[in-house]
């Protein structure tokens, strides 16, 4: 049933952002648009109540809870973030507005571009941690926790692996090639400290 639900709540955020996302820029009814991009969050209000009724009726814990626990933390980390980008894709093919601005490819301006990402995956992976923590819990001595345990040590592996990916970004910045307006800008920045 969990697993179900995890898979109608994750079609179900597709289905809102295209219906607030249609209802804002296609039909004008801004409104409309905001109040349905703000019911996102109701879908995992439900499948944290709809997870713990499960726990709480004696089902064993098991893979589909560690799952719902991460969907929760990835939602709450970059849902929003998620939503924002749509929005702005949104807005310039269907709004007229210009088009949104690119994250940064090169340099210390990556480099806190993949910081950012990391400090999302750092709460998405703090949420589902303390999500299933309260799940070993709740169930107790009684009941098997051992799938809980192997999904707090997957978000932390999936924490520390992009931890290393966005240090690496700081440590070797990628150089803009030859020739781009990056690299112009990246010379005249170095000349100025000279």
């Amino acid at each position: 049933m969990v697993v179900a639900l995890i898979i109608a709540c994750e079609v179900g955020f597709w289905v809102l952002l295209a219906l607030g996302l249609g209802a804002r820029y296609l039909l004008k009814w801004r409104r409309t648009g905001v109040v349905l991009l703000l019911c996102e969050p109701v879908l995992e209000l439900v499948l944290f109540a709809v997870t713990a009724w499960d726990l709480k009726n004696g089902a064993e814990p098991g893979w589909e809870h560690g799952l719902a626990a991460l969907y929760i933390g990835y939602t709450v980390a970059y849902g929003h973030y998620t939503i924002r980008w749509l929005d702005g894709h949104a807005a310039h093919r269907l709004g007229g507005a210009p088009p949104p601005v690119k994250p940064p490819r090169y340099g210390r301006a990556r480099a806190a571009h993949e910081g950012r990402l990391w400090l999302r995956t750092l709460l998405g992976a703090a949420v589902a941690c303390a999500l299933l923590q309260g799940a070993v819990w709740y169930v107790g001595d009684d009941g098997d926790v051992s799938s809980l345990r192997a999904f707090q040590w997957a978000a932390i592996r999936v924490l520390g692996i992009h931890g290393v990916v966005a240090l690496g970004y700081l440590i070797w910045p990628k150089k803009a090639p030859a020739g781009t307006p990056e690299a112009a800008a990246e010379r005249r920045k170095q000349e100025a400290h000279r």
